[in-house]
């Protein structure tokens, strides 16, 4: 019933006599307690979970850690997490922590739920996840579309599982080069302005050369600038959405995205 183990709850009836409600919840106070302890310890390993609700109009992303890659592996970690990310698909407000903490005293590690995405589709369009194998990396992705046909259409739902491979791979930080921050940009221009490419080039061929690499910056760090892996690259992401969208009789549009690797909350 308390999920503990077995000596916990014969010690919890011994000092309760007998008393099963009684020894429930002193389980779940020294559950708690137990939890609070080990609170103070370093977690660092984990998975990221997922769940996307029926319909495809509802997901969740998340990233829960604990202290080993041993306990990352185990089933009952595992199950824990996946319960965790369906918990957040039904009630983005809902209080996790009597959760975490009979997790830590089953599991005897301490566990963080580090951080999570929740997305709704607006309008026409899917919901999709991946979990990529030894689920360290994850990818939540809203996509879509300006008929409701398309949203049924195998075709549409097979380039949505793809753009999330292509995010797992590809790293990608925004969806389109509106979407980057001004100061990146900033950035990047400079460190182009001081590269060693631009020694002894006359000046009116600066700004074209800085103007390349900041093409191939974008080129990395927008989704869909980046070559379309499936395709070799030889194809870019934005490309291959209006082929696609044109077979359809569609426009199709990547909304947003969110990649996590475990870890990254905590650096």
């Amino acid at each position: 019933m308390s999920g503990a183990g077995m000596m916990d709850c014969k010690k919890a009836l011994v000092e309760t006599q007998g008393d099963v409600e009684a020894a429930m919840t002193l389980l779940r106070k020294k559950g708690a307690a137990t939890a609070a302890h080990k609170s103070a310890r370093e977690a660092k390993e984990g998975v990221i979970a997922q769940h996307i609700a029926a319909g495809g109009r509802l997901g969740v992303l998340a990233e829960i850690n604990c202290e080993t890659d041993f306990v990352a592996r185990n089933e009952m970690f595992r199950a824990f997490c996946d319960d965790i990310a369906r918990k957040l698909a039904a009630d983005p407000a809902v209080n996790l922590e009597a959760d975490r903490e009979a997790a830590v005293a089953k599991i005897r590690e301490n566990i963080k739920i580090a951080r999570h995405a929740r997305m709704e589709v607006s309008g026409n369009g899917l919901i999709a996840a991946y979990i990529h194998t030894g689920a360290k990396v994850g990818v939540l992705v809203e996509v879509g579309a300006g008929k409701e046909t398309t949203v049924a259409n195998e075709n549409f739902k097979q380039l949505v599982k793809d753009i999330t491979l292509q995010i797992a791979a590809g790293h990608p930080y925004a969806v389109s080069r509106e979407q980057v921050p001004a100061e990146v940009v900033a950035k990047e221009r400079e460190i182009a302005a001081q590269s060693d490419r631009l020694k002894g080039k006359p000046p009116q061929a600066l700004e074209k050369i800085i103007q390349g690499m900041l093409e191939k910056f974008y080129q990395t760090y927008c989704l869909v600038d980046q070559g379309f892996v499936k395709k070799n690259s030889e194809v870019s992401v934005k490309e291959h959405l209006a082929q696609v969208g044109k077979e359809l009789g569609d426009e199709i549009t990547i909304r947003r995205f969110v990649r996590f690797q475990v870890g990254e909350a905590a650096a």
